[in-house]
């Protein structure tokens, strides 16, 4: 029997226009008046997800949002922070002087707001912003707080940029952060114990919830590590190759209510 469902946002809840459709949100309003634990778990800040949390109910007693891809579990009605994974001042210089190296963009998160230090804003981070409807500042190294917390970095460009780049990282630079490709334009830079599956499996531990009990939907490589921890794992029909190879169930994709599809079959349905 699920009893939590864990739902990657972009490219899986929402089709291709940003919307979630009047299936998954009818399907997500019947498993949690089940009883059945539903949270959104994104590479998204906190800023990003709140409309989403209050067209689906999702900020009543009992509620929970994992963001910014794994690093932050929230109670979405008191506030309360239960985890945060976050970079100090000398990660963000150290990740800043490998994007130089590497010349990529890059950005990064607080709680509240996207810094960027590039004075040519690379596009993506406009989009990111945009997007998740955070805050975008353009601040120097020299600028940046001694003691800001960050909760995740982003190196940003075209895919034919960003992909040679990324074989050129040094495998001391992987050691140190947790390194997730969460679009073909987007590389994040985590705590090393920050992770979607880590998350997960945090908060299920939390709730008494079994690992057999909890269904992960993603469609990216962000999402592989709560895909391999779930007890059910589902790949939307839009997901990379990757994703489709570790999941137990291929759903519809995003734009035909694939998650609606899944929490049918394996919620509702039994």
């Amino acid at each position: 029997m699920i009893k939590l469902v864990a739902i990657d946002i972009d490219g899986t809840l929402l089709n291709d226009k940003h919307e979630i459709t009047p299936e998954v949100h009818a399907a997500i309003h019947k498993a949690k008046a089940k009883g059945v634990k539903i949270v959104l778990c994104t590479g998204r800040p906190i800023t990003g997800v709140q409309q989403y949390l209050s067209d689906l109910e999702l900020k009543r007693e009992g509620d929970y949002v994992i963001t910014f891809n794994g690093a932050m579990v929230q109670d979405t009605f008191t506030k309360e922070v239960i985890s945060h994974l976050t970079l100090d001042h000398a990660n963000i210089m150290d990740i800043y002087e490998m994007s130089r190296e590497l010349g990529l963009h890059m950005h990064f998160n607080d709680m509240s707001n996207l810094y960027t230090p590039n004075r040519d804003v690379g596009k993506y981070t406009v989009y990111e912003s945009y997007l998740t409807n955070t805050p975008l500042f353009y601040t120097p190294m020299n600028e940046v707080a001694e003691d800001i917390m960050v909760s995740k970095a982003m190196f940003i460009d075209e895919e034919e940029i960003l992909a040679p780049a990324i074989a050129k990282i040094p495998a001391s630079f992987g050691e140190k952060y947790n390194l997730v490709r969460s679009s073909p334009f987007f590389l994040e830079v985590l705590n090393p114990e920050a992770s979607k599956g880590n998350a997960v499996h945090g908060l299920a531990q939390k709730l008494g919830i079994k690992q057999s009990e909890v269904m992960c939907i993603g469609d990216q490589e962000n999402d592989s590590t709560m895909i391999e921890y779930a007890g059910v794992g589902v790949a939307m029909e839009n997901a990379i190759d990757k994703i489709k190879a570790m999941a137990d169930f291929i759903t519809l994709s995003n734009e035909e209510s694939g998650v609606a599809h899944a929490i049918n079959k394996y919620v509702l349905e039994g």
